[in-house]
């Protein structure tokens, strides 16, 4: 890698560059992150105008939660190989294959080809918001994070706005695979900008061990156990020999996972940081409360769809408040957190306020107007937003300096495989309770559930139900968490806060 006099480190180990150089380096990384996470808001709407012109609606989830699984499990790696071969070189690399997983997905011919690319597609986006994120701890000191957030927020802001709307007109005024293929003229421009931009990044080489044995392990036991959530109650009864057979499988590849933890020269999750009991809850309320924040966004445009009648364009619309409550909630908090001494109470009441709004929706959802089901969502995910700064924020409070980015990579891993358990878990409740095996549409999936006698809206119902728990396990572990003091640089970090 190209490297300027400029850009070499100091003895001490670090270059201290200037605004005018962090900012061009920001420039590089900020396309790739905003691909990275437009592609994570873009898809839910498009959803059920995939599973209709692909005749599949059974494996609908695993566009979603393959892409999580694979995003998830190398996120550590990529950040091991950056520090072996340079940030630039790799999110080079991960680009592009992200261009090349969103080629294969735009040309899918059916469900199966689609799902495989997803999974490549999430290799490489696991990548860019890994390195991403790797980049701006090297060159932003935590003090002055605040000054260089606004680029930050505008690029999960915008995907968070943005996408919904876009998948849901491009799906319906144009074609499902253009949400794919916008990736290539992206892609193309964010490879040409990091390229050119990241030249000036200074180097810190430490050579790593990579634990691939891990991160198939994890991502093996990950998948039996989603197969037998996905086919469980559907294709076979849940007490029959492949589903008990499948549950025993994931259990024993658990088991081999938390040895490998326990043996691998550098594992996949240093174990060390789990056992401090503040990382522990942080990350379990984090787990399951953005994991069924995920959950609805990808199921909301499903209900607003084969429940609640709308077009594809008008659900990525109707999406909007629960996607932008929650960097309004994020935001209240992060700034309270930094001032008060007791900073649980607010993400409580905010867990609490979200699963009465919740419930509200698993009751009188079919009652209520699409403007009334749009204000109980904002509320939903203002509620949720409080809770997401507090564990993040907590979590870096309590480790030592040089472990907090392997302990907010933890953090990070463990909210994605809880939004692909419950993507899954959401999947499985809408699939058997409307007693349908392989529909090709929605037309399809209300005509099978009304021969049965099923209402798809008690159906969804469930789902909302559903949600209620995995907030209230939330809000559990939050209050087993430990109310320490922050030191300076969380308070910071706790004032620049925003929801990703």
């Amino acid at each position: 890698m190209d490297q300027s006099p400029a850009a070499q480190p100091h003895s001490g180990g670090r270059k201290t560059l200037s605004h005018a150089e962090i900012r061009t380096i920001i420039s590089g990384v900020m396309l790739a992150m905003f691909l990275a996470a437009l592609d994570q808001t873009i898809i839910a709407t498009a959803l059920p105008t995939i599973g209709h012109e692909l005749g599949d609606l059974e494996h609908l989830s695993w566009i979603v939660t393959v892409y999580l699984l694979t995003s998830t499990a190398v996120t550590p790696l990529y950040g091991k190989l950056s520090d072996s071969y340079g940030r630039r070189t790799i999110m080079l690399v991960g680009i592009v294959v992200f261009i090349i997983g969103s080629l294969a997905c735009a040309l899918a011919p059916n469900m199966l080809f689609l799902i495989l690319a997803r999974g490549l597609q999430g290799i490489g986006g696991g990548g860019l918001i890994a390195v991403a994120q790797t980049i701006i701890a090297d060159i932003v000191p935590p003090r002055e994070r605040g000054r260089y957030q606004v680029y930050f927020a505008s690029v999960f802001m915008t995907s968070s706005l943005l996408g919904p709307v876009l998948g849901g007109f491009f799906a319906e005024k144009l074609h499902w695979s253009v949400i794919f293929w916008i990736n290539m003229p992206l892609g193309l421009i964010a490879f040409a900008i990091a390229h050119r931009s990241l030249k000036r990044l200074p180097r810190f080489e430490r050579p790593h061990r990579l634990d691939f044995l891990g991160a198939a392990l994890l991502v093996t036991a990950t998948v039996v156990l989603l197969l037998a959530l996905s086919w469980g109650g559907i294709r076979y009864p849940w007490g029959s020999l492949p589903i008990v057979g499948l549950i025993a499988g994931s259990l024993v590849l658990w088991v081999l996972f938390a040895l490998r933890m326990r043996l691998a020269p550098e594992p996949l999750i240093p174990p060390g940081v789990l056992h401090n009991p503040v990382v522990r809850m942080a990350t379990l309320s984090a787990c399951f409360g953005m994991g069924t924040y995920i959950g609805l966004t990808i199921y909301l445009p499903v209900y607003f769809e084969a429940v609640r009648g709308l077009s594809a364009s008008l659900s990525g619309l109707a999406l909007i408040p629960l996607m932008a409550g929650t960097v309004v909630g994020a935001t209240l908090s992060g700034r309270t957190m930094a001032k008060v001494k007791h900073y649980k109470r607010l993400p409580t009441a905010g867990l609490l306020v979200a699963m009465a709004a919740t419930g509200v929706l698993a009751l009188y959802g079919q009652a209520l107007s699409i403007t009334a089901v749009e204000i109980v969502l904002g509320i939903i995910s203002i509620g949720l937003g409080t809770v997401l700064p507090v564990t993040m924020v907590t979590t870096q409070n309590a480790v030592a300096p040089h472990q907090m980015g392997t302990a907010t990579g933890t953090a990070n891993f463990f909210r994605s495989l809880g939004g692909a358990f419950i993507v899954a878990t959401f999947g499985a409740i809408v699939l058997s309770g409307s007693g349908v095996t392989g529909a090709a549409s929605f037309e399809a999936l209300g005509e099978a559930a009304a021969k049965s006698g099923i209402n798809l809206a008690d159906v969804f119902s469930h789902v909302f139900l559903a949600a209620i728990v995995g907030f209230g396990l939330s809000l559990a572990f939050l209050l087993a968490l430990e109310e320490r003091p922050l030191r300076g640089a969380a308070v910071k970090a706790a004032e620049a806060v925003v929801a990703d």
